[in-house]
């Protein structure tokens, strides 16, 4: 029965998110500091920005194929909106990215979408930033310690987790079982601030079976420090489970893989296609990358988290439109996202699992990928 509410409830989660993007907002902020484009109406009866408006947006490595596609698409809607677009990608080198956001704003950028490498980390860019009066969204990771940071565009990334736990307990039946089964946890970067809640919402789910024996963690390694994984490397979460499954799981199975992303998940599939002989465990993940997506339907991954990044982008988007137009800006959150310097007035998008029975629906007929993608 609990199996089949969770499947009505997110199904309607679903299409909720199908139809409504990011959601409705439930507050608006008024912009402080922006200063006011000049724009034109198009065909459609919508503004349209005018005047050579530049958006300069900082994302922190192609390595990843979501950065790749999160780029590619607000380039493509700011520059369909009519402005001048300064795309650049940093190799996950702190510095580089410190340099090109300093670059953008010496080369005329009104406004700046940024995807920080390490949230802390750009301090001197924000000071120049805010010394220009020039706003800053932060996309996707919270940038820290700043107060010229006017808002922040995410997914509810504590939900994030609350799904890949939820998914867990459902899926063992957690709450009607006897069994113990063991689980080993492979959290994100202790750098990029969504990874401390999407460790939080799937172990606030979780410890409390952990703590009543029916999920035993034979590592020992359950807090934050001792699962997160630098740089999301796949490298590094193939590694250190090589090393968990050699020493403790030689002859005894482990039941479920709590993976906070998706490129952490393919080195932890990695590592069990290599060193693990047991009955397969549940491996969560999120992003719905390509390789992971295929390893799902192929059986080695159980879920991903699907957060369509198309949706992000268009609500990025129509936040930059309404700060250039001195319009009250969109935001649904004026509570969680403390930054050190005080709460950023945020936009939370909804997260919804895809797996191997939905993610047809989820990802082919949205026309998030295509059948031979997949393939």
């Amino acid at each position: 029965m609990k199996k089949k509410l969770l499947s009505v409830l997110l199904t309607g989660a679903m299409a909720a998110s199908m139809f409504v993007g990011c959601g409705t907002s439930t507050a608006t902020t008024d912009n402080a500091g922006a200063d006011t484009a000049a724009t034109t109406t198009d065909d459609a009866g919508g503004s349209t920005a005018a005047g050579g408006t530049k958006v300069g947006v900082s994302m922190p490595t192609k390595d990843l194929q979501r950065w790749n596609q999160d780029g590619a698409n607000m380039q493509k809607e700011l520059e369909a909106a009519g402005y001048e677009v300064d795309l650049q990608y940093a190799s996950n080198d702190v510095q580089t990215q410190v340099s090109q956001i300093e670059n953008m704003i010496n080369s005329g950028s009104n406004v700046l979408v940024i995807a920080a490498i390490e949230g802390s980390s750009l301090g001197e860019a924000m000071d120049m930033a805010k010394e220009k009066n020039i706003p800053v969204i932060a996309y996707d990771r919270l940038i820290m310690n700043s107060d010229a940071v006017s808002y922040y565009a995410t997914f509810d990334n504590y939900k994030v987790g609350q799904v890949q736990g939820q998914y867990i307990i459902d899926q063992l039946d957690l709450d009607n079982t006897d069994k113990t089964f063991t689980m080993e946890i492979t959290a994100g970067d202790p750098g990029d601030n969504n990874a401390g809640f999407f460790y939080d919402g799937a172990m606030d789910l979780l410890k409390p079976y952990i703590e009543k024996g029916t999920i035993e963690v034979k590592s020992g390694q359950v807090d934050f420090a001792d699962v997160a994984t630098a740089a999301w490397a796949t490298e590094t979460a193939q590694s250190r489970m090589e090393n968990i499954l050699s020493s403790k799981y030689a002859n005894d199975d482990l039941n479920i893989c709590l993976c906070s992303n998706d490129s952490t998940a393919l080195g932890v599939e990695n590592a069990l296609a290599a060193n693990y002989k047991g009955e397969y465990p549940i491996v969560t993940g999120q992003d719905c990358d390509i390789e992971n997506t295929k390893n799902m339907i192929a059986g080695k991954q159980s879920m991903s988290v699907f957060k369509d990044t198309r949706t992000l982008a268009s609500q990025v988007v129509k936040m930059v439109g309404q700060i250039l137009n001195g319009e009250k800006v969109d935001v649904n959150d004026e509570k969680t996202y403390d930054n050190g310097k005080g709460v950023v007035p945020s936009f939370l998008c909804e997260p919804v699992f895809a797996d191997k029975d939905n993610y047809k629906e989820l990802l082919i007929d949205s026309g998030y990928y295509t059948e031979d993608q997949l393939k």
